[in-house]
């Protein structure tokens, strides 16, 4: 956690101290009114809301240290409730959907909302968020959060916060992911750059999710994580593990490539390459996950790895590289370019990782190309669907086929819920490509292709 810069800490006192001098608290203490509380939180909440918007844009390792700032019975437990949320939903948690390991600021800020003055009010507001925190922490750990306060009531409060529903891993997934979307348009994430080894294994995952979710974001400033991130690159003690080499792919992949990443980050992946025992295979992983998500490997991304892929040296990774470059330049639709895939994937092992890569980078030019296309440019995707059979003929590998298949039929199904008139030339010229092309590429059946066309009849609605 980074230390608060003097210029918020200072925003913030002069939110506390007109807090503290309004008379919206005044006549809240004075007559103890829920209706006044509110009145204040209306009129100051947006100001600490404002200090932290400016902290996540632009110091966001700060992020922690702004929150813990505003525990101070001075404010009065405004923003608490949202702090606790963030707090909830920061924590890194395994398969099983629990904590990897133990949340203390949500513990800090759960502890400063219940000893606040204004708890009877604030507990209100967190209901839901301390079920979902509950229910992501052992019972151990809840259980001595609970005995922590003498109060009969915070304790009997927070007791009835434990649902038994979410002992089951289906209902906590689903708890989780359902408030979990609550904060989707928030900008709260943060994380820790590790200095030693220990500290990589227990920050890795954040830090990796924290890099990925900043080249997402518009209108933010990274320059503060910079200095933090040139440091962790050239930062020997963490060389040569995975957890080094995944967080450096996530930087000098996705982020702008700056020209002390050029060097710098040659230099520690060649040493990770070097010494790291089945180097490739951890690479080629890490490539495969990437092509899972949202944020896939693209022309752009490769050509910034390659940059840091030493040719000097000779690895699985390199020849990957040299092809992904060349395919780049010529476009798959160039028939050298079709032999050379050809090539190098016939002397590899049909199910190796490297191939697999290779069958989702080329994917990646299809996918890039169908998603684009609206409706109304459905002869741009028959002419696309010319080269499936070139690749499918090279790969010859059954999930490539039914990748391909997803994604034409998906693009399908959109045009047909534009194009409903049956008698139209544009549903017709569509049927007709189908039924013919699809069944040629064998996505589907005659069958199949019948069933898609074919007319529903709406039910009757019954006479009464």
């Amino acid at each position: 956690m980074q230390p608060l810069d003097k210029e918020y800490s200072d925003e913030l006192k002069k939110v506390a101290d007109a807090i503290q001098a309004s008379d919206e608290l005044a006549k809240y203490l004075e007559e103890e009114e829920e209706a006044d509380y509110l009145a204040l939180r209306e009129k100051y909440e947006p100001l600490i809301n404002k200090v932290h918007h400016e902290v996540a844009a632009k110091n966001p390792l700060q992020l922690v240290a702004m929150e813990e700032s505003i525990f101070d019975a001075s404010f009065e437990g405004l923003y608490l409730p949202r702090v606790l949320g963030y707090s909830v939903l920061r924590g890194e948690i395994h398969e099983n959907y629990k904590y990897v390991r133990p949340q203390n600021h949500f513990r800090n800020a759960l502890m400063a909302i219940c000893n606040s003055a204004n708890f009877d009010i604030l507990k209100k507001r967190i209901g839901q968020t301390i079920q979902v925190g509950f229910a992501l922490s052992s019972d151990i750990w809840i259980t001595n959060l609970i005995n922590s306060f003498d109060n009969k009531k915070i304790r009997y409060f927070l007791q009835s916060q434990k649902l038994d529903k979410y002992r089951v891993l289906a209902d906590r997934k689903t708890g989780y992911i359902r408030y979990q979307r609550q904060f989707d348009a928030e900008n709260y994430i943060t994380a820790e750059f590790p200095e030693d080894l220990a500290g990589l294994h227990s920050h890795f995952s954040r830090l990796k999710t924290f890099l990925l979710y900043r080249t997402q974001l518009e209108g933010v400033d990274n320059s503060s994580i910079l200095p933090h991130m040139k440091d962790f690159v050239k930062n020997k003690k963490l060389w040569d593990t995975r957890e080094h080499m995944e967080i450096m792919g996530v930087f000098c992949g996705y982020w702008p490539m700056e020209d002390w990443m050029k060097k710098e980050g040659k230099n520690a992946m060649s040493s990770c390459r070097k010494n790291l025992e089945e180097f490739d295979e951890h690479w080629f992983k890490f490539l495969l996950e990437r092509f899972s998500t949202d944020q896939p490997p693209s022309p752009a991304t490769d050509q910034q790895w390659s940059a840091i892929f030493d040719r000097k040296v000779s690895d699985e990774s390199a020849a990957y590289f040299d092809l992904v470059t060349f395919v780049h330049e010529k476009g798959i639709e160039d028939e050298e370019t079709q032999e050379t895939v050809r090539s190098f994937h016939n002397q590899r092992q049909g199910l190796s990782l490297v191939n697999e890569c290779v069958r989702k980078s080329i994917h990646q030019y299809f996918a890039r190309d169908v998603k684009e296309l609206v409706p109304q440019q459905y002869t741009r995707f028959f002419e696309v669907t010319r080269l499936y059979p070139v690749y499918m003929d090279i790969f010859a590998n059954q999930q490539f086929n039914q990748d391909l298949k997803d994604l034409s039929m998906g693009y399908i199904r959109k045009c047909l819920k534009v194009f409903t008139d049956k008698r139209g030339k544009d549903y017709q010229d569509i049927k007709k490509f189908v039924s013919t092309t699809f069944q040629d590429l064998g996505f589907l059946t005659e069958k199949q292709t019948v069933e898609l066309f074919k007319t529903r009849r709406k039910r009757k609605k019954p006479t009464a």
